[in-house]
């Protein structure tokens, strides 16, 4: 180790002493690999020491996970760490006599922060209200025994129930989920998304459609074809009588008059049965 202890010399470095380090000079692989890596900082070198203070990372990245809502993966917050990882390795200077053990960590969490503060979309100050508001709601509801009224929760935060329906608009946009977020079954079945169970207000229901499709045959029974093409135009596709008879070549006085007809054609027919 003398040839090692002299090029750190040459080099003004100083390698903080390990307790756990088996060499009786004071020099394990990791701090040779950081005298190698502050000598010639190459990607191949990082790569080494990267590897090396992982489980740092992931120690950091799970004890932040475990603090924070759904929605969060801990993947990403072990990618981040990572990056924040490489920033310590670049930043470290060995001659302050600092284990890097105790310099990375705090990196590696600000490196986890400040990617959250940039994935969250609502204010600071926004968040904390809501912060608030689920805390009074929280405490009220273990109290009372159920969900509080609007004047329980307005009365516990101090504020007038105006401006509790006010703080309700401005903190709703916290309480949106992640689509991707998962439910798990009891019975030991696959894992169900959260976007999986959500109505699409998009498409038609299929029971809605099968009793359109019915009072449509109900309705037009009897009727001429253009007749029933009125009654379908007009009650379920929502057009107007001017539409209606540009789209069958018929005037408009001509399609009221005959819309008319079969009004008080079908009310006679419900009557008589």
């Amino acid at each position: 180790m003398p040839k090692l202890q002299s090029a750190v010399k040459s080099n003004s470095l100083h390698i903080p002493h390990r307790s756990t380090n088996s060499d009786p000079a004071g020099f394990d692989e990791t701090d040779q690999l950081w005298v190698l890596y502050k000598r010639n900082p190459t990607d191949q070198l990082r790569n080494r020491l990267v590897e090396r203070y992982m489980p740092i990372v992931r120690n950091q990245a799970e004890r932040f996970w475990a603090k924070l809502p759904e929605g969060i993966e801990l993947d990403d917050l072990i990618s981040v760490g990572t990056v924040g990882l490489m920033d310590a390795i670049a930043a470290y200077d060995l001659s302050r006599g600092i284990r890097f053990e105790a310099f990375c960590p705090t990196r590696i969490h600000g490196a986890m922060v400040d990617e959250l503060r940039s994935m969250d979309w609502v204010p600071r100050p926004i968040r904390s209200k809501a912060t608030k508001l689920n805390e009074a709601c929280k405490v009220l509801e273990l109290q009372l025994g159920r969900k509080p009224h609007d004047q329980e929760v307005a009365d516990r935060l101090g504020i007038s129930a105006e401006e509790l329906h006010q703080l309700y608009a401005e903190t709703y946009r916290v309480n949106i989920t992640s689509l991707d977020k998962t439910w798990s079954e009891n019975d030991g079945s696959k894992d169900i998304r959260e976007v999986d169970i959500l109505a699409d207000h998009r498409s038609e229901d299929p029971t809605e459609r099968l009793a359109k499709i019915d009072l449509i045959r109900a309705f037009t029974k009897g009727l001429t074809k253009t007749e029933r093409l009125i009654v379908i135009l007009y009650y379920y596709e929502e057009m107007t009588m001017r539409e209606i008879g540009a789209a069958l070549a018929l005037s408009e006085s001509r399609v009221s008059q005959m819309h008319s007809t079969i009004v008080e054609r079908i009310k006679k027919m419900y009557q008589e049965q």
